[in-house]
């Protein structure tokens, strides 16, 4: 008698700290018409990830739990759906699926339409570009979509040596503008190895006081911390634009911005294939290269959420799925 395929994944039955996360078997997903089934290799980790362990996530858009964690994915195409073209089995793929509803990347399986996934970096292994999605595409639809960079613009970042933020440093420095980041000074030269034009430590030093007349911000702090946000008007020339990525605007701070002739924004990533492949090229061509500072085994997905939620990872931690 046949039973339905199973698979490993990290779930949680409550909302707590890392200790809620557990390895577990659970059924093996199938793939409707325009998905495809990845078998997961690496899944990457990020803030969002803790955040939703905590307290379920984007407006609980998770459910309750029980639920399984994770959007940055690496993988093979094992099964395609009807009516795919852009994909095929064996195609080795990378994407942020679904979000901000359940992808459930903490797993050996997924499924998702197809054109939510891109052919993965050729250069980069699955571990290193399982990274990238997430942190890749908000880099780039913050600096393209949201902020229009443009060549020879001066473009703060924020965290700038963060998963987010090294690579937003690579592709604003790509578009041709003047790259300012913030990180403490033990990451300066790195930055500027990454094409930082210039860095500031902000644990020495108020930040609105060492940049001025800058044309774009791109805030991956969030005002909770110092009041970042708000601060961070200050450094703006008229008509300059910040986007909070994090914690979004609040109307005294939109307010506030538009009495400077200043523009705020709020911003929230969305799944991208297209970007994704864009990316990709940057990467093969060596003109984006992507930290990794630690890859632990999916069962240590615990272990990974206790590091990344310290909030001084360089670039990001990687679950290895196939270890």
């Amino acid at each position: 008698m046949s039973s339905e395929p199973t698979m490993r994944a990290i779930t949680q039955d409550s909302l707590g700290g890392p200790e809620v996360l557990r390895l577990t078997d659970r059924p093996r997903p199938r793939p409707v018409p325009t998905e495809v089934l990845v078998r997961v290799h690496a899944a990457g980790v990020n803030p969002v990830d803790w955040k939703s362990r905590e307290s379920g996530g984007m407006g609980g858009l998770l459910g309750a739990p029980p639920f399984v964690l994770g959007w940055d994915v690496s993988g093979v195409v094992e099964e395609v759906g009807f009516g795919v073209h852009t994909l095929k089995v064996g195609d080795e793929v990378y994407g942020m699926p679904w979000f901000p509803r359940p992808a459930s990347a903490y797993a050996e399986y997924v499924t998702a339409p197809s054109r939510q996934f891109a052919l993965k970096p050729r250069t980069l292994d699955h571990n290193t570009a399982a990274a990238v999605p997430l942190a890749g595409l908000t880099a780039w639809q913050s600096l393209v979509d949201a902020a229009h960079v443009e060549a020879g613009q001066r473009v703060l970042i924020h965290a700038a040596a963060g998963g987010v933020g090294h690579l937003a440093v690579q592709i604003a420095k790509h578009l041709g503008a003047h790259v300012i980041g913030t990180a403490s000074a033990a990451k300066h030269d790195w930055l500027r190895e990454l094409g930082a034009d210039e860095v500031v430590d902000y644990t020495r030093v108020r930040f609105e006081k060492a940049v001025s007349d800058v044309d774009v911000v791109i805030d991956l702090v969030g005002e909770g911390h110092d009041a970042t946000t708000s601060r961070s008007l200050e450094t703006l020339r008229p008509g300059g634009t910040i986007v909070a990525v994090p914690s979004g605007v609040a109307p005294e701070l939109l307010d506030s911005a538009r009495a400077r002739g200043l523009n705020a924004t709020a911003f929230l990533v969305e799944p991208d294939g297209v970007s994704l492949a864009r990316i990709a090229g940057l990467i093969d061509e060596g003109a984006v290269r992507v930290e990794v500072e630690g890859v632990l085994p999916l069962a240590d997905a615990a272990e990974a959420h206790r590091r990344v939620q310290e909030g001084r990872t360089r670039g990001k931690l990687v679950l290895s799925v196939t270890s």
